[in-house]
């Protein structure tokens, strides 16, 4: 059966395109492989870009985090659900990755380049980020990795890191394929401006436990199709990024409805974005009940995540022993 992993930073509140983009998947995945699939909350990651990094918001992020995953139906019996942190074999591995891979590789990462581009002194940890990653998905000899559309190129470094560890000490690891919600590879910011990410901070986001209220107060003033004007302008759904939003939260009739009355002018903008709301209302408030009750009992989430990292452990620690002795590391006495 195949192994799935993934992991999911909790670099600031989860929105709309962790949802769409990840955290469903995670749920069907895990719906079909059980505890083949293993997920984790990666929060050594989280502590690469210094100018993101808040040391005391980010033991309540990682855990609000595994309260959003939990909330949206991932269910920590049948999965493997831990924190990154709580697993040192994480940090062991990527080291010994580290000593495979070129530098020159490592700064041809675009996600690199991106977050670079406008710091003075740059941590080395933003440029071993991806190491690390292969670290996270080969420690458990995963296949199939669920994530965005812009993780591809880390994948593709991981899966040559696993042919040159092969290469170097004999066949051990596996070369994983990534897998991709296709409704949601690029879901746009409410701002306009770009996709959705945590780190271009809440005015962009549309977060799944964020307040209905506000949710509406930026959805009302979200920008729309140029074209429309006036409200007798006909427009296109396709360029909108209401569009976009309602076929993740409408149904097949609403959907229809919307993107014939916009190009017809039938219907305004307010009116579309008011029949979105219905649908963000539908989803969401299921969701925000569950993570309010799980908050109300947070030794349960704490349980979960602590029973997630003995089982990771548990195919953590055999697999470091072949890597120790493969690479050639002093075997320790038992005892």
């Amino acid at each position: 059966m195949p192994r799935v992993f993934s992991g999911i930073q909790p670099t600031g509140d989860p929105h709309i395109g962790n949802y769409f983009g990840a955290m469903k998947n995670y749920v069907r995945l895990g719906e079909e492989h059980g505890k083949n699939s293993i997920y984790c909350v990666v929060d050594l990651h989280a502590i690469t870009n210094p100018a993101a990094h808040d040391p005391s918001r980010l033991a309540e992020r990682t855990f609000e985090m595994a309260v959003a995953n939990f909330a949206a139906g991932l269910d920590p019996s049948r999965v493997t659900f831990f924190v990154q942190s709580q697993v040192p074999e994480h940090q062991e591995l990527s080291w010994v990755f580290t000593a495979l891979t070129p530098v020159g590789e490592l700064e041809r990462m675009t996600q690199y380049k991106d977050k670079t581009a406008e710091l003075e002194s740059i941590p080395a940890g933003l440029l071993m980020y991806p190491v690390l990653m292969a670290a996270d998905i080969l420690l458990y000899k995963a296949d199939t990795v669920p994530v965005g559309e812009d993780q591809t190129q880390h994948i593709e470094l991981t899966r040559e890191i696993a042919r040159k560890f092969n290469h170097a000490y004999g066949e051990t690891f596996p070369e994983p394929q990534a897998v991709y919600a296709k409704d949601a590879l690029r879901i746009p910011g409410v701002d306009g401006h770009g996709k959705m990410g945590k780190s271009k901070g809440e005015t962009s986001t549309l977060g799944i436990l964020e307040p209905l209220d506000s949710i509406w107060q930026k959805v009302r003033v979200a920008p729309t199709d140029p074209a429309r004007v006036r409200r007798t302008d006909p427009g296109d759904p396709d360029r909108c990024l209401i569009g976009d939003y309602h076929k993740l939260f409408s149904d097949l009739p609403t959907i229809e409805t919307v993107y014939a009355g916009c190009r017809t002018a039938g219907i305004g903008c307010v009116d579309c974005k008011k029949m979105l709301m219905e649908g963000v209302r539908r989803e969401l408030e299921p969701l925000q009940a569950r993570a309010a009750d799980l908050r109300s009992d947070p030794d349960l989430v704490r349980d979960a995540l602590e029973q997630g990292a003995r089982e990771a452990r548990a195919i953590a620690r055999p697999v470091m022993e072949e890597v120790r002795e493969k690479v050639g590391f002093l075997k320790s006495r038992p005892g």
